[in-house]
């Protein structure tokens, strides 16, 4: 039975890499792995065609291929969201209503650098909504680094009134905890319905965005377990034991999210992990020289010695 996001939806959602063979192809076998990958270290959820999922380098009909793959292997374990974000409108509305069609919990949306006002960004936004249908569960992308678009707490808390299948936010603004803590605060000053908040950042910052508010991880790091474990611990009154346990992985951590290079680190490590086949990422993208395996290999060994 599916369960759709909603405003109470909580801790992990792992943003899935898409694997390819050494040829560029998709490989779906992959694929089904990974899908049991990210179940067994208990994840609450997978988010699918997202920026590090590379989604922006398949075609429309791969896309719905993954989609499609993802979906039917998932067989409705876990909820999954769908990434729908398009230039076309009428691409983003085909693409969200195949998802829900075929079992997805609720489609992502990031804006697009068009939209240079509030006015501009409220009203694309609106007419997203308006051409989904109130059906379709709705994430809003805040990823100002990738998108260029910035959007006021104001702003946001205004589509949170007006849209009311606007159920989710993605926060990955840098530096972010200001507007985390902003956005909860005037949640309860004015009484305003509470979304559920998702933090990214390839997890960089997740005891602190705990703190703040946030809901758990909507990132890909390729040790979900320790999402899971840190959001788990915080959430049971345990925060001393979740920043200790995220204060173990940090290395890696930091060294999978260097700008332009980390999700090759991370898809090398999911291939190590036995989840993948090849860390392929599809041109143009990053590939780990000699030297850097040798510095993931030493990463890799310090975090499992640490862990034993």
């Amino acid at each position: 039975m599916r369960h759709n996001i909603s405003e109470k939806t909580k801790g992990v959602f792992i943003i899935a890499a898409t694997p390819f063979q050494d040829n560029g192809d998709i490989d779906f076998d992959s694929i089904d792995r990974l899908v049991e990958f990210y179940i067994e270290k208990g994840v609450s959820g997978i988010t699918i065609l997202g920026m590090m999922g590379e989604a922006q380098k398949l075609n429309p009909d791969e896309s719905t291929a993954v989609m499609e793959r993802v979906l039917s292997r998932v067989d409705n374990r876990v909820p999954v969201i769908v990434g729908v974000s398009n230039p076309g409108m009428g691409n983003l509305v085909t693409l969200s209503h195949n998802a829900m069609n075929l079992g997805a919990a609720g489609v992502m949306v990031a804006p697009f650098a068009a939209q240079k006002t509030e006015t501009a960004l409220y009203n694309y936004y609106e007419s997203v909504c308006l051409a989904l249908g109130p059906d379709v569960p709705l994430c809003y992308q805040d990823f100002p680094l990738a998108t260029g678009v910035n959007i006021s707490v104001d702003c946001f808390l205004r589509m949170v009134r007006d849209f009311e299948q606007l159920v989710m936010l993605k926060h990955e603004d840098w530096p972010g905890l200001p507007k985390l803590s902003q956005i909860r605060k005037k949640e309860q000053d004015d009484g305003s319905r509470r979304v559920s908040i998702l933090c990214g950042n390839g997890g960089l910052y997740l005891p602190q965005e705990l703190a703040r508010g946030a809901d758990g991880a909507m990132t890909g790091f390729a040790y979900p377990e320790m999402l899971v474990q840190v959001c788990s611990l915080f959430h049971s009154g345990d925060v001393d034991a979740a920043e200790d346990l995220f204060d173990l992985y940090l290395p890696v951590v930091r060294h999978e999210q260097q700008p332009g290079y980390g999700l090759a680190v991370r898809k090398e490590i999911l291939r190590r992990r036995g989840a993948i086949s090849t860390a392929l990422t599809r041109a143009p993208g990053p590939k780990l020289s000699k030297e850097d395996h040798v510095d993931l290999d030493r990463l890799l060994a310090r975090l499992e010695s640490r862990l034993n």
